[in-house]
């Protein structure tokens, strides 16, 4: 009968011979990986030549405390005020990053990059240091194309963003904090994103998310496929987040690329509604087979749908051969037809289909907010129908009505403190029990008026006053 002493020592060499053989065949493995094969080096060896450097300066009018006191004589003789300026211009430096995308020197970037700059300077990785002159910008995209004289310029290959697989390894390059040429490595985490960026509250969609570290001055810069081709245009990061930046698809950006040359800006159609997804509450009271659909929150006042009889109510289901799912689908579609077309919208109204042809027009104002009634843009916020999805993202204590989900900075519920997540249970002392109580009570506010909301935060109800903006 063998001790406790031998089995324990028998078990501890067989033990020590397996970990040794293990280790012995994973070095084995290792050592089969080819040297100085560097597909990462190789690819930002080749790309960086056409990567730039943007550095921009814009001005801002300061105006002197003392320039009250200017025209009195008593201060003017006694404080000797004549050398004084009453306003100076401050110069305000920014930095970013670019790309050649064109031999004859045309440089793709953020708008936000070069916006308001009155000088532009293009620094390439030799060196060379060139002067920058914005030929083209689309705010409502965030991009813009710089031209710096030049010729026979290294520039970079455009790739598929629709074909990048989610998981696939990317490569972004920049000059964050103006650490110039700066490579981050990660892998591509999302595509079609949504996101807020800027102090505007905007919503920006069909974002690709990446955890390649993105700081602020890769703004403009390349996300590079493993091929070594362009994919997206770095341009965002959520503050405090780690491991989550993001780019604007190239694909999105190639069919803007020549109007922005030719004409310095691009020419959307605008079909002048305002619309929101269906849910299935909403379904049921519009009496629409399906849950598929753009519902029509408001119409604006002689705009192309008002033209033709579009209402509110009407859920539009297709746009000429095209089906509508839901209001991004619509914006899509709307926006990739030309000012002057006739398309022919099919809808429910009151539980029948109809068929309409909309003559559409040119969008002119870029800035503004398509998914937003009117009166609810100004009163800065967006506010839903209450969904199983929103419960769980706020965490919500109520489960029917109406809540907030995003709030511009800066405007009347943001002054009034109010928050993402917050339920609207009353708009004055009126029940919000769905977003069409909602969009009847927002439409009919009159300039200046205050309005008072009872809301609930955390299961405590309060009553808070918001107040609309006068309109110049």
């Amino acid at each position: 009968m063998m001790s406790v002493r031998k089995r324990l020592f028998t078990f501890g060499t067989i033990l020590l011979f397996s970990l040794t053989l293990f280790a012995q065949t994973s070095l084995a493995e290792v050592s089969i990986i080819p040297e100085g094969n560097n597909i990462v080096a190789d690819i930002v060896e080749k790309a960086s030549p056409a990567v730039v450097y943007i550095d921009t300066v814009a001005y801002t009018t300061y105006t002197n405390p003392m320039a009250p006191f200017f025209d009195d004589p008593f201060f003017r003789y006694f404080f000797d005020l004549q050398p004084f300026q009453r306003e100076q211009k401050v110069p305000q430096k920014g930095l970013g990053s670019g790309f050649i995308f064109r031999s004859e020197g045309y440089i793709l970037t953020n708008e936000h990059v070069v916006h308001g700059a009155e000088k532009i300077k293009v620094t390439l990785k030799d060196a060379r240091e060139f002067e920058g002159k914005v030929v083209g910008s689309d705010l409502l995209m965030d991009i813009a194309i710089v031209k710096i004289d030049g010729n026979d310029l290294p520039i970079l290959p455009l790739g598929d963003s629709d074909k990048a697989r989610v998981g696939e390894w990317v490569i972004a390059i920049g000059d964050p904090y103006g650490l110039s040429y700066t490579v981050t490595v990660g892998v591509l985490s999302a595509k079609g994103r949504p996101i807020n960026v800027g102090d505007s509250g905007k919503e920006y969609e069909n974002f690709l998310q990446t955890d390649a570290a993105i700081n602020p001055g890769n703004s403009g810069g390349p996300l590079l496929s493993i091929k070594g081709e362009v994919i997206g245009i770095n341009t965002a990061l959520l503050p405090f987040a780690r491991g989550v930046g993001f780019a604007i698809p190239i694909n999105m950006a190639k069919s803007l690329l020549d109007p922005l040359i030719e004409m310095g800006r691009v020419v959307r159609s605008w079909l002048g509604v305002y619309t929101q997804n269906l849910t299935p509450d909403m379904v049921q009271q519009f009496g629409i087979p399906g849950t598929k659909g753009a519902l029509v929150a408001d119409v604006i006042d002689n705009g192309p749908a008002a033209k033709a009889g579009v209402n509110r109510g009407d859920v539009i289901t297709k746009v000429d051969e095209t089906e509508i799912p839901d209001m991004k689908i619509l914006q899509t579609t709307i926006r990739s037809k030309k000012p002057g077309e006739m398309v022919n919208l099919e809808l429910w109204r009151s539980g029948q289909k109809k068929s309409i042809t909309v003559v559409l027009e040119e969008l002119k104002n870029e800035t503004t907010t398509p998914n937003l009634v009117p009166r609810q843009e100004e009163l800065g916020m967006e506010v839903q129908q209450i969904t199983p999805g929103l419960v769980r993202q706020f965490a919500l204590h109520e489960t029917g009505g109406v809540v907030i989900v995003s709030i511009v900075p800066g405007g009347p519920a943001d002054q009034s403190l109010l928050k993402p997540g917050d339920v609207i249970l009353e708009f004055n002392r009126r029940k919000m029990n769905t977003i069409n109580d909602w969009f009847h009570a927002v439409t009919s506010l009159k300039n200046g008026q205050s309005v008072l909301l009872l809301v609930d935060r955390g299961g405590e109800t309060s009553f808070v006053p918001v107040q609309v903006p006068e309109k110049k």
